[in-house]
């Protein structure tokens, strides 16, 4: 409770009548606007900073939902008197899940030009709630441990996008996040569950977190989803309260199913890796059947479900198969001639990293004929070194824009080239309307952006009336394409532009733009992508150039909050770095180069020290950091 006193000061009592573990307890202290929410009859409340309280219910608003979901598909109630949610500058790690009171990072703050877009801190939302299960009614027995409350929480986000936006939308999401994992090497060494690390915040990484999402995944399409919700309920009411491992996880599922999972907890939570395969086909005309060969290369073999899809004229049938721990696995099906195509893990559920080579025509075939999100997208980017010399990839293109699911309408416009005569011919009257109707800003913005690629001056209304757009995705695109055709108007558009927590596709197109006509307003904005530009220049040599630039004018103007935006994004990005010197040093070496530009600056302007000061002493610490 609360009660007023004398001279302006206050008493309040909490009281927190459930065990829960002590690394969960937390206070907030500051200027918040509430804005009160509730589920049933428990309150839920989202403390705000004063600016974003309009915009508190666009931001958390999903949060009962996301409550009464979690709640039925647990079969376990929320088991906490209250659920609050506050927000915090400067706070290193993106959102802790303190009981009843999560601490959310401050780029959950977001304004109207973002949210009509996305509202891209809604996975942890749902993450940081679902540990109120998963963390908090149940806790990690140790840090070892700490999957059994990382991996739910990272699962959770799939299950809430499944269930709120279809499974195209979960997949995707899961597909970035295991691509994440897939894409670091220095993963692949790492037990999900392991005993031997130097500190704790070892165990907070893409094996944990992400990994472990698509591992739960796999167990549950191998379980069944009532056998795989009646675990986590098992395991909830067992443990409720208290301490619970990765064994006693495989216990509560093992009872439900009747299934012993031994081989899978082995392997996938008690081993490190996943399997790296390659795979081959023939066929025999006199049997009528084709064998496919699967081969895993990685140092120790893995034995899992294998879906297989194979295209017998021109329709895939799918086939279910059991992968031996062997190097090599051989199986044959019956088709009527020999296949069009054969694509294995056809449902994206195996966490593996899978070589093959497919022609434009059999990505095409691939595309129309797969009802999952996964093999759609993958043969979709299969074509990109294609588009423009192949009819089919120009097909795929075309097919694509009219998918169901945005992300694919949005990849297919970002891999096309307009500038190209028969592209245009073909996909440009589709483009156009997109432009102006697609029901996402993301993908109208995007179709901006192909349009713009013509310089045409034929669509410039279009670009005209997106500059006036609410959505940052529309608006940014329709300036930076007014531009491609009229750069003359560069400083009539400069107030149009707002970068503030712009995507990584937006923020590259619009880089060049902000750094060429010194659109200050935006200097924090750029530091996502500048503060990056050493590896950028190897990854896109123009790209890396403006970066360059990007960041040299950060280190050469008095900027206190842009200077900050880089020292901070690096800071965040070092765990994701490992321990790879020649990165450290990279971006060590780019630090002093951009702190010598900072004393010159305050050695030419010694009466701006007290704003200059801070911004040395930041870089300074970032420096230290990298050592």
């Amino acid at each position: 409770d609360s009660q007023k006193e004398a001279n302006g000061l206050r008493t309040d009592h909490w009281v927190m009548d459930k065990r829960h573990s002590t690394y969960l307890f937390f206070m907030g202290v500051g200027e918040y606007a509430i804005v009160k929410d509730k589920w049933k009859n428990i309150a839920v409340d989202y403390y705000i900073e004063k600016e974003y309280e309009p915009y508190a219910k666009q931001i958390y608003g999903n949060t009962p939902e996301m409550i009464e979901f979690f709640s039925k598909k647990l079969g376990y109630d929320y088991p906490w008197a209250k659920y609050a949610q506050i927000s915090g500058r400067d706070y290193v790690s993106g959102a802790m899940e303190n009981t009843t009171a999560t601490l959310h990072g401050s780029d959950i703050l977001q304004k109207p030009g973002q949210l009509i877009d996305e509202n891209k801190w809604e996975d942890t939302i749902a993450h940081e709630l679902f540990h109120h299960w998963f963390g908090d009614l149940v806790t990690a027995e140790s840090w070892s441990n700490l999957t059994v409350n990382e991996s739910f929480a990272n699962y959770s986000e799939y299950l809430w996008n499944e269930y709120k936006y279809g499974k195209d939308q979960a997949d995707y999401h899961q597909m970035e996040d295991v691509n994440h994992y897939i894409h670091n090497p220095s993963d692949f060494k790492k037990d999900l569950v392991r005993f031997d690390y130097a500190s704790r915040e070892d165990v907070f990484d893409l094996v944990t977190y992400q990994k472990g999402g698509g591992i739960l995944h796999m167990l549950r399409n191998y379980l069944g989803d009532d056998a795989f919700f009646a675990g986590m309920n098992d395991y909830l009411k067992t443990y409720e309260y208290k301490n619970a491992e990765a064994h006693q996880l495989r216990l509560s599922f093992e009872k439900v199913s009747g299934k012993d999972l031994n081989w899978f907890f082995n392997q996938w939570y008690f081993g490190s890796g996943h399997p790296k395969l390659n795979y081959s086909y023939t066929f025999e005309p006199v049997k009528k059947q084709v064998t496919v060969i699967v081969n895993q290369s990685q140092e120790l073999p893995f034995e899992f479900p294998l879906t297989i899809d194979v295209y017998d004229n021109g329709k895939p049938k799918r086939q279910q198969v059991w992968v031996n721990a062997a190097a090599k696995n051989t199986f044959s099906f019956d088709v009527s001639k020999n296949p069009d195509l054969v694509n294995i893990n056809a449902d994206g559920i195996l966490v593996a990293d899978i070589t093959e080579t497919k022609t434009p025509e059999q990505n095409l075939m691939q595309f129309t004929g797969s009802k999952e999100f996964k093999s759609r997208y993958s043969a979709l980017t299969a074509i990109k070194d294609q588009v423009g010399k192949n009819p089919a990839a120009t097909k795929l293109l075309s097919a694509a824009l009219k998918d169901p699911y945005f992300r694919v309408r949005q990849k297919a416009l970002e891999l096309m080239d307009l500038s190209n005569a028969d592209q245009l011919k073909a996909l440009g009257a589709d483009v156009e309307k997109l432009a102006s109707n697609d029901p996402k800003t993301l993908v109208q913005g995007a179709a901006i952006a192909a349009l713009a690629k013509t310089k045409d001056k034929k669509y410039l209304s279009v670009f005209e009336k997106g500059v006036n757009a609410v959505s940052n995705s529309v608006k940014a695109n329709s300036v930076a394409a007014v531009l491609a055709v009229d750069p003359s108007k560069a400083n009539t558009l400069a107030d149009k532009i707002d970068l503030e927590g712009a995507s990584d596709e937006l923020l590259s197109q619009m880089l060049p733009i902000i750094v060429k006509n010194k659109v200050t307003s935006e200097m924090s904005n750029i530091a996502p992508l500048v503060a990056f530009y050493p590896f950028l220049k190897f990854q896109n040599p123009e790209l890396g150039k403006s970066a360059e630039e990007g960041y040299n004018w950060i280190m050469t103007s008095d900027n206190l909050k842009a200077t900050e935006s880089v020292t901070k994004i690096l800071g965040q990005a070092k765990g994701q770095m490992g321990e790879n010197p020649q990165v450290k040093m990279m971006i060590s070496q780019m630090l002093k180069d951009g702190l010598t530009k900072k004393m010159e600056l305050l050695k030419q302007n010694p009466q701006k020290a007290s704003s200059i000061n801070p911004q040395i002493d930041a870089i300074n610490k970032a420096i230290e950091n990298f050592k």
